[in-house]
């Protein structure tokens, strides 16, 4: 959940630019702050992050208990809920706090990366067409919508405690799958006897399905590789075709974020804590409040973890229907972007959360994946619809910059409703399709609210923090079909 502003916003916070990529608002800047707060931004995304009030809910941030090092905000950040989207803070695991609205609504929403064995040039138009159809057909997408699955109140469970090994089990991922998605697919800490009923009730049923807004399928195209030696570490090629899935945990992570702000707005006092905005209720992580959101989250990942498989597997089918045995698909990567993990950085233990911001470990980290220690961690981020996407890989120096963390996609420039004010739905579908770009998308108020001009400059942001070190471009992904919800 996101919202942009349209009112003023307050008065400039102090700031001293320190390099070409790095803003900082000094702890002096407001009496309350216990570390300074940190804006990865060239000046025009300065400029941008500057116009609603994500400098003022990153300071915010700043003032919350056992914070470490800095708040920080990536080029992409904009207005959220409590904390900014594209916000990144980490706190310590002893005296530290943990934070429902530091994860986000959208618990572990991600992104995956499927690569074919074609040229987008053998697929020609119709192919193209039919391809993009039978994954609309196939991928159910919109708002509240279920998938075709079904799973049963103790397989739901298995997949909240298991993720996507019990899917393994299911004969819904290959082996080889679980290697390549962050934590291996499942979360250990997850709990599901933390995860309300109620939650269950309405993510149970939407296992393998899309939801609404800016979730997608994409079939894109490699324009353009920058980096050979990675791009062959992660089987990429100029002219393939790859497949792009943005989504999260559904309904089911809706509720569980719900429940738990609700729960810590009522122990705060108890607890100590005072908040310049109640949007950020939180708890100590070692009190019996923090550590059962903490289980509960992590089975709410795990559980998005398994919807993007079950996509995945549904994109797999639609491939083998339309190119035999030549339209085999193999997952490059799989990376949340809305999560709190309990992470090691020197000699601290910090819950480290990661609100619209992607984890990007470098190539020394004992986290990434045995494929790719020769080059870092894949970090996938999603362009606005109709415009380019990145694959990056992690930096050994980030991790020391932004506790190996980096931007998660384009991020938005103006609301949802203002965006529908600048160009219809039916006026975004034309313009995509005399493009060349497959639309499949049931709702025009969905385009308009998605259509690129609502959004910054991927590529602009993605320099930035390949600038910075954060991370290290390696391919540019452009957009032949869309399925939106």
């Amino acid at each position: 959940m996101s919202s942009i502003s349209e009112a003023p916003s307050a008065p400039a916070l102090p700031s001293v630019r320190l390099n070409a990529n790095l803003v900082e608002i000094p702890a002096s800047a407001r009496s309350d702050m216990r570390v300074p707060a940190r804006v990865w931004a060239d000046e025009e995304l300065w400029r941008q992050i500057s116009r609603d009030r994500t400098l003022q809910q990153l300071v915010n941030v700043a003032t919350l208990p056992g914070i470490a090092g800095s708040a920080q905000a990536m080029p992409d950040a904009h207005e959220g809920y409590g904390f900014p989207v594209g916000g990144v803070a980490a706190f310590r695991a002893g005296d530290g706090v943990i934070s429902p609205g530091g994860v986000g609504y959208d618990i572990n929403c991600g992104v995956r990366l499927l690569a074919s064995e074609v040229e987008a040039a053998e697929l020609g138009r119709s192919r193209l067409e039919g391809i993009v159809h039978d994954l609309a057909r196939s991928i159910p997408s919109g708002m509240g919508r279920g998938s075709h699955l079904r799973f049963t109140a103790a397989d739901l469970d298995r997949v909240l405690a298991q993720g996507c090994s019990y899917l393994a089990e299911r004969g819904l991922a290959l082996p080889e799958d679980l290697a390549v998605i962050e934590a291996g697919g499942a979360l250990a800490a997850a709990d599901p006897a933390g995860v309300s009923q109620r939650a269950k009730e309405r993510g149970g049923g939407q296992l393998g399905s899309l939801g609404s807004g800016n979730h997608f399928v994409e079939v894109q195209r490699v324009e353009k590789i920058f980096d050979l030696q990675a791009a062959e570490a992660l089987g990429l090629r100029t002219g393939q075709v790859v497949i792009l899935i943005h989504t999260g945990s559904r309904g089911l992570g809706h509720q569980v974020c719900t429940d738990y702000v609700r729960a810590m707005d009522a122990v705060m006092l108890r607890h100590g804590i005072q908040l310049p905005d109640r949007e950020l209720a939180c708890a100590p992580f070692e009190s019996p409040e923090g550590r059962k959101y903490f289980g509960a989250m992590c089975a709410a990942a795990n559980f998005a973890f398994s919807n993007r498989q079950a996509i995945t597997y549904a994109a797999r089918e639609v491939f083998r229907r339309a190119l035999g045995d030549g339209g085999r698909l193999h997952l490059v990567y799989d990376v949340a972007h809305n999560m709190a993990k309990l992470e090691r950085h020197g000699a601290e233990d910090l819950v480290v959360h990661r609100k619209g911001a992607t984890r990007a470990f470098g190539p020394s980290h004992p986290e990434t994946p045995e494929a790719y220690r020769r080059i870092g961690q894949p970090v996938l981020i999603p362009g606005s619809m109709g415009t380019a996407s990145w694959v990056l890989v992690g930096t050994d120096a980030g991790l020391g910059l932004s506790f190996g963390s980096t931007c998660h996609g384009a991020g938005r420039a103006m609301s949802r409703r203002a965006a529908k004010k600048v160009q219809g739905g039916d006026e975004v579908r034309k313009a995509l399709e005399e493009r060349g770009i497959v639309v499949r998308c049931a709702s025009a108020g969905e385009l308009a609210e998605e259509a690129p001009h609502a959004y910054k400059d991927v590529d602009r942001v993605v320099e930035v923090v390949h600038q910075a070190g954060l991370a290290r471009k390696v391919a540019r992904l452009v957009p032949l079909g869309v399925i939106k919800g």
